[in-house]
């Protein structure tokens, strides 16, 4: 019988530390979790971003239907409070997607990362022909040289991007849901 009652008070002892133990996984857990939210705030606090309209730009706004549902994108140049960088706010007619392009980061693998650079900003308009007329060695090629098959007739508006005085930009326009890029000069 003393066995027993031995056995039941060690296997009741054993239980109690358990649940001392697991309580005390608990709150170390809470701890870490309480800690963590409190440097994701601080973090997201120094690190908050606004993104604003640019003042620099003339132009800064345009309507155009990028993807043919017959509602207007509004594509605006606007600038990160963060980084001071420029770069494109696209909203879309439906109200459901705003894609965002530059402000420190790379467009279309195009090798620049904000817009400051971009004097002309309009509509491309749909069923325009378009190409390339620059050459992979970066040679600036005629109409006569361009392949008619090489020709891009815009199915949807576009927005043409381009430096008013180094005479460079391109046309940034939707194919298939996915943004592709035509360079011009």
């Amino acid at each position: 019988m003393k066995i027993r009652i031995s056995v039941i008070i060690t296997f009741f002892f054993f239980i109690s530390c358990k649940k001392e133990e697991k309580q005390q996984n608990n709150n170390l857990a809470t701890l870490k979790k309480d800690t963590l939210k409190k440097t994701e705030k601080t973090e997201n606090k120094n690190n908050t971003d606004t993104i604003v309209l640019s003042t620099k730009h003339k132009t800064n706004k345009i309507l155009c239907d990028l993807d043919g549902d017959g509602l207007n994108e509004t594509v605006e140049i606007v600038r990160s409070t963060k980084n001071k960088k420029s770069g494109l706010r696209i909203a879309f007619g439906d109200g459901n997607k705003t894609d965002y392009f530059g402000m420190g980061n790379d467009i279309l693998d195009r090798g620049f990362n904000e817009m400051d650079w971009a004097g002309i900003f309009e509509k491309a308009p749909k069923n325009e022909l378009y190409w390339d007329n620059v050459s992979e060695n970066g040679d600036i090629l005629t109409d006569e040289e361009i392949k008619e098959e090489d020709k891009i007739k815009l199915l949807n508006d576009g927005i043409f991007i381009h430096a008013e005085e180094s005479c460079g930009g391109g046309i940034i326009y939707l194919e298939d849901g996915k943004y592709k890029w035509i360079q011009q000069e």
